[in-house]
């Protein structure tokens, strides 16, 4: 019996591209169907925009323009394809809601729940909170209920985010990433050796998964 793959992701809660690629990965593994290998997966901090202000008093599409530098239509034109495409994995994104903040406080209940064996539905619940919900993922009142959620403590999870419990490990993963060369999110790497880039499509990941568990029936046998 081979031991799980493991898969490390690098991502951020504010990138869309990230929660494509999590359902593009969870397709992946689906699509393999009963020859799907077991995974292990964690989730690693990155933060895509460390100038973004905790509190951006306007829409996504005003803070992208002046970000990147870009008319406003063209802005416009980029949300709705990517709002399309994330569709077509299943998800429902609402732009115009979208409360555009720093993610760091984010990323630290993210640790928090990983240390309740929780950090797969935490990411999920985080990704939906921001995209369709309109959520602040840098406040902690709203923080701590989403831990609520999820049965992990609410005074617990207040402590640790009031304390920055959590804000050391936060910065390890980025640093990692940094020299992995990791510059864009999401990135998956399998097994420590196989890097993939970007919210490829799932039979990406399948092939990838295929040729990893073929790796390690081979040096098994």
């Amino acid at each position: 019996m081979s031991s799980p793959i493991k898969i490390d992701i690098w991502s951020d809660i504010a990138c869309p591209w990230c929660y494509i690629g999590k359902r593009h990965l969870e397709a992946g593994i689906a699509a393999l169907g009963e020859d799907a290998p077991e995974v292990e997966i964690e989730y690693h901090s990155f933060e895509l925009s460390p100038d973004t202000p905790l509190d951006f008093e306007g829409s996504t599409t005003e803070y992208l323009s002046k970000a990147k530098g870009l008319p406003l239509d063209r802005v416009e034109q980029m949300l709705e394809h990517v709002t399309g495409v994330a569709a077509q994995a299943g998800l429902e994104y609402h732009f115009e809601t979208v409360a555009h903040t720093k993610t760091l406080k984010g990323h630290e209940l993210l640790h928090l729940a990983k240390a309740h064996g929780a950090q797969l539905e935490m990411k999920e619940r985080l990704l939906k909170a921001y995209f369709t919900e309109g959520g602040r993922v840098n406040r902690i009142d709203e923080l701590v209920g989403w831990a609520d959620e999820l049965g992990i403590d609410a005074d617990e999870a207040r402590e640790a985010l009031e304390s920055g419990r959590y804000a050391d490990d936060v910065q390890a993963d980025i640093a990692q990433a940094r020299a992995y060369g990791i510059q864009g999110v999401p990135f998956f790497v399998f097994e420590g050796k196989y890097g993939v880039s970007g919210a490829q499509p799932a039979e990406v990941f399948a092939n990838v998964l295929t040729q990893v568990a073929g790796e390690q029936d081979g040096a098994a046998a």
